[in-house]
């Protein structure tokens, strides 16, 4: 699913987009909780489109590939 779809903002081509991997990007994101981390994928915020281009992605696997991308790459 990342390859598929994240990473064509999330591998470091959009700024915004914090990086897989990037803790300490995701670390303000996360305090607002997986929950509103869902809607806003789902939904669209800022310049994350629509159910992040992935229209066939549930929200089980919006919070699989959240919680995989916010890991540091040695955890």
């Amino acid at each position: 699913m990342y390859n598929r779809t994240c990473a064509a903002c999330h591998a470091g081509q959009l700024p915004q987009a914090p990086k897989a991997g990037d803790r300490a990007a995701w670390e303000p994101r996360l305090a607002k909780g997986m929950e509103m981390l869902v809607v806003h994928v789902t939904q669209g915020f800022k310049a994350m489109p629509m159910r992040g281009l992935c229209m066939d992605c549930s929200a089980e696997d919006y919070q699989a590939v959240i919680q995989w991308m916010s890991r540091s790459p040695d955890t």
